[in-house]
């Protein structure tokens, strides 16, 4: 999943409830009578959307008389799709874009502007997220809906931390404990995963040591993934793997979700994974009902750690031949009752304040320590156009992956995925 601008952090602290109603302006519903638009939704981190889309279809249907085709592809495949259609003039009405995409599909002149719509809209400006809002503007003009927003923590597996007499951990050298009580109680299990194939599980443990994915000097972006800091994090996290043999050799090309379907399957005792994991995994398999817990990713000596905080934007692009009809989808999508519906059988943020209340208030030990993680523990990649070009190269994944398959020392893969990240960073 992409990510957040810096700034909501303090919006997400500071958000008070908004007193527009985020219902359609008073023009009436977009006539739609025997049209058909597409919509692309994601697939790979989001639950089993089945049923909330068909209701989505069935709700835009009644109020435009309008049929939407959903499709939903895979996180892993979508950059190169996107590309593609819009080269090819085939891109979707609407579709769900990463945060760190909508500025580069903005900049290629694939989006619409969506500012008008919004603002048309009784108080939904006010009611925006501030960082969703802010990560889906280009050039002054805003050109993704924020969606959602989620961020990933510590899962692990209550009933065996319980059994063995361990706690959440608080620092990293409190991680190497419990993963060597539960290695050698549990040999078959992976004590903590250690994805090769996760990007956005790699920054904290940058962050946790005081490094930085890259910073901006005047107009230019340098990668600091091979500065001394980022080093000591990258090898803290590689030797759960490598030196501490907590993870598995398989797990060198995982994906998040083949962490998460080794968690439900019963062979990893402890992964970062975000805050829409706990319910889909008692969806996927409901013995473990009870036996999940969450805590907060700390840093080195304690605190938080920060994450990447993840989200989605719903922007309509330039294709389109109807994008007042695919406005009424994002509103449907993003506002009101079904948006609210979305967060709760998801586990992940909304992306207006007034429907945010309720999370940020949780006392469910599956939702409070990602709350916490988002408010107190969350960061942002490079927040530039150009991210997802790094994105699209694998940088960070080719760079984990030599490291966890003995290809390249620590040192040598960052320094080639800081060379790498700077270049693509600075390349318009």
């Amino acid at each position: 999943m992409s990510t957040l601008a810096l700034g909501t952090v303090a919006a997400l602290a500071l958000a008070g409830c908004s007193n527009g109603d985020s219902g359609n302006s008073g023009d009436g519903p977009v006539d739609g009578e025997g049209k058909t638009i597409t919509a692309w939704i994601m697939q790979g981190t989001n639950p089993d959307s089945t049923a909330y889309l068909d209701a989505v279809a069935k709700k835009f249907n009644e109020e435009t008389g309008a049929t939407v085709k959903f499709e939903e592809v895979q996180w892993a495949d979508a950059h190169n799709r996107f590309v593609t259609a819009i080269a090819g003039g085939t891109s979707p009405d609407v579709a769900e874009t990463g945060t760190t995409w909508t500025p580069e599909f903005a900049d290629a002149g694939a989006l619409v502007p969506i500012d008008d719509f919004v603002d048309a809209e009784s108080g939904l400006r006010d009611d925006l997220v501030a960082g969703l809002q802010e990560s889906g503007e280009y050039d002054g003009e805003l050109f993704g809906m924020p969606w959602y927003a989620g961020v990933r923590s510590i899962v692990y597996r209550a009933d065996i931390y319980e059994e063995l007499g361990l706690s959440a951990p608080t620092t990293w050298d409190e991680i190497v404990s419990n993963g060597e009580k539960i290695k050698a109680a549990y040999p078959e299990m992976a004590a903590f995963a250690v994805p090769g194939n996760a990007e956005f599980q790699v920054y904290p443990w940058v962050w946790g040591a005081g490094g930085e994915v890259a910073v901006q000097d005047g107009d230019e972006w340098v990668s600091e993934l091979d500065s001394d800091a980022s080093i000591e994090g990258l090898t803290f996290y590689a030797d759960l793997a490598l030196e501490h043999g907590f993870s598995t050799a398989g797990a060198t090309t995982w994906k998040e979700t083949d962490v998460r379907d080794a968690f439900t399957q019963g062979t990893v005792a402890t992964m970062l994974s975000g805050s829409w994991t706990p319910k889909s995994l008692i969806e996927a398999n409901p013995e473990m009902e009870g036996k999940i817990g969450v805590a907060v990713i700390p840093g080195k000596d304690g605190g938080i750690a920060p994450s990447v905080l993840g989200g989605s934007h719903l922007s309509i692009f330039e294709d389109s031949k109807e994008p007042e009809l695919a406005w009424e989808l994002v509103k449907i999508m993003t506002t009101g009752e079904l948006a609210s519906e979305w967060a709760d059988a998801t586990g992940y943020f909304p992306g207006v304040e007034s429907l945010m209340q309720d999370a940020l208030a949780s006392t469910d030990p599956l939702v409070a320590p990602f709350a916490e993680q988002m408010v107190d523990g969350g960061a942002s990649v490079p927040v530039t156009p150009q991210f997802g070009a790094v994105q699209a190269k694998q940088t960070t994944n080719t760079m984990m992956q030599e490291i966890l398959s003995g290809q390249r020392t620590v040192a040598d893969a960052a320094k080639a995925a800081a060379a790498e990240m700077t270049e693509l960073l600075n390349t318009k």
